[in-house]
């Protein structure tokens, strides 16, 4: 059985997202919505270093993130271009 965890979104995440041309806010979206169900949809990794955060690719874009299992919501922490987000 597949449940459905909350998307929460930093202030970061939110500008970087209405700077972008709408088709690549609509891939974003898209992919997002992949990390909101379980078993989670896209290509994840953990980040090396970093206990806990995990990494969306979205084509030349990263999504850093965190999943608090317990409360069931995916904390969005940044999203920007694969060389700046690192």
């Amino acid at each position: 059985m597949s449940s459905t965890y909350q998307l929460t979104l930093s202030r970061d995440a939110v500008k970087f997202i209405a700077k972008q041309e709408r088709a690549i806010q609509e891939r974003i979206r898209k992919a997002l919505i992949g990390l909101s169900v379980r078993p989670p949809i896209g290509d994840i990794k953990p980040l090396k270093g970093r206990e806990k955060l995990l990494r969306l690719r979205v084509g030349t874009y990263r999504v850093i993130f965190e999943v608090n299992h317990t409360e069931q919501v995916v904390y969005i922490l940044t999203i920007d271009n694969r060389g700046d987000v690192y």
